[in-house]
């Protein structure tokens, strides 16, 4: 087994739902996990390790040395408990993706969880003004699930294929778990950080779920993000501009990477 999954917390699950929040396009679904994590002071429950993971380390918060894991998190209200999957890296092989979702989804049954979501960013050529989400999953029922105003369900021709453990959750879920992608439409330049977009998926979960976050948290965070990003993309080269651009327009005009 490739894969060393380490039980961190022992707690007892019910009506569990899996939100993943892996790194990708803009770092969408990252940015959005990270931050209901840290304001719904989630507790880690598990750590999963490979050594089919990159071969280096992070410099932590405490300037010390670390290699690189996924994580999941616990939280819970009145109603439910959840779980949030998030870190730094995804697998970095097909092989290894696999066996890391089958991992996973292991862990959700373990608990009886029976609602996966995912979250990703779709790579547009210019920076959205106002982000639209698209909805799929893993059936009509689990869509209509989760339908909303503000989710756009036609996917078909417009969005790419959903690379990386975000897409394998949809595709390898039990017959009868309901898994949703939501996909937040962002620039996709490799420099650029999906903020926006990932504001308006957690707008959406803040209100399917009645989550209570405060929200002018994350706008202050957008406009600090915003500024650095817009620095750094004003000093990359024309040539990088350009490689970037024309691999976008080989991909189509929408196309969501990973």
């Amino acid at each position: 087994m490739k894969w060393k999954v380490k039980q961190i917390l022992n707690a007892k699950l019910s009506n569990v739902i899996l939100i993943e929040g892996l790194p990708g396009i803009g770092n969408v679904g990252k940015v959005a996990v990270d931050f209901i994590i840290d304001e719904m002071s989630a507790k880690k429950m598990y750590e999963f390790t490979s050594y089919t993971l990159p071969h280096s380390v992070f410099i932590n918060e405490h300037n010390l040395a670390e290699l690189p894991k996924i994580e999941m998190f616990y939280a819970h209200d009145k109603k439910q408990d959840y779980l949030f999957l998030n870190g730094d890296v995804q697998p970095s092989d097909e092989e290894s993706c696999y066996e890391f979702t089958e991992q996973v989804i292991s862990v959700c049954r373990k608990h009886g969880c029976m609602d996966i979501i995912t979250l990703g960013g779709i790579g547009l050529l210019e920076i959205p003004k106002r982000p639209k989400i698209f909805c799929t999953g893993n059936s009509k029922k689990a869509v209509e699930k989760y339908k909303a105003p503000v989710l756009h369900t036609n996917l078909y021709g417009v969005v790419g294929p959903i690379v990386g453990v975000s897409g394998l959750l949809l595709g390898m879920a039990d017959h009868d778990m309901h898994a949703v992608s939501l996909l937040a439409e962002t620039y996709g330049h490799p420099m650029y950080l999906g903020v926006a977009g990932a504001k308006e998926i957690v707008k959406y979960l803040n209100k399917r779920f009645s989550f209570n976050l405060d929200l002018s948290k994350l706008d202050k965070e957008i406009k600090e993000m915003e500024n650095e990003i817009m620095k750094r993309t004003e000093d990359l080269s024309n040539v990088s501009r350009q490689a970037a651009a024309k691999k976008l327009k080989g991909q189509g005009e929408v196309n969501y990477i990973g």
